[in-house]
């Protein structure tokens, strides 16, 4: 099996990312439903993932064409379904690791900000080629006093191989959240850490926000569009 490129996998971990994210918000809706019954607690994350993203990527495919010719509804779409339910702070702070406790609130704040936009500037497109029949989630048992989960799934590519993708996802007051996502090993917060940390020694903090916030992404990321199925 031919193994997968870091461009495509960056490409599958950030539309997939996406994918966990924009299916959360609809699992928020349905526990707080069935926790009136008293068996919320009873739902296993791959479950969760499996059935959400099913009903997330059905909808996908009823509006692609919209969001292929209007990038800004897709953004809204993600800004509405994705991001309240992606750990964004979190991760965040992941990535800047030891400088975010010397960056200032505004440093912090702007820094989350910029990274979110980044994300969606450069692989919100990813999304877009996303089918269900290529998605397959595995199951995973969490206990029920879990707070912390790896929810593994496969994306088939076009030449029938596959791609693994293990799901970070954590238990927040406001529900579980994902934070990281791992492609054939390869953690997407570690990747960015490295990236930034390398560039922040050289540049400043505030010089990496404002390549950010312009839109560039850490020089060593390759450009997702560049990337095959």
């Amino acid at each position: 099996m031919r193994p997968p490129t870091r461009v495509t996998c960056l490409r599958t971990l950030i539309g997939s990312f996406a994918l966990i994210g924009t299916a959360l918000p609809l699992l928020a809706r349905a526990q707080a439903a069935v926790a009136a019954s008293g068996a919320a607690s009873s739902a296993q994350p791959s479950q969760i993932v499996e059935s959400v993203a099913q009903t997330f990527l059905a909808d996908l495919d009823s509006h692609r064409a919209a969001y292929q010719s209007d990038p800004q509804l897709l953004r809204a779409a993600v800004d509405r379904d994705v991001l309240p339910y992606f750990d964004v702070q979190f991760a965040a702070r992941l990535v800047l690791a030891r400088y975010w406790r010397t960056a200032t609130p505004d440093q912090q704040q702007r820094f989350i900000s910029a990274f979110e936009r980044s994300m969606f500037t450069n692989y919100g497109s990813a999304l877009l080629g996303f089918q269900s029949s290529r998605l397959k989630v595995l199951p995973t048992r969490a206990a029920p006093d879990a707070t912390e989960a790896i929810v593994r799934t496969t994306i088939r590519r076009d030449d029938g191989s596959t791609v693994q993708i293990n799901f970070a996802l954590h238990e927040t007051p406001q529900g579980w959240k994902a934070w990281d996502v791992i492609v054939e090993g390869v953690s997407y917060v570690k990747s960015f850490r490295d990236d930034f940390g390398a560039e922040i020694e050289q540049q400043g903090l505030d010089a990496v926000i404002r390549r950010l916030e312009q839109g560039e992404r850490p020089a060593q990321l390759p450009n997702p569009a560049a990337a095959g199925s």
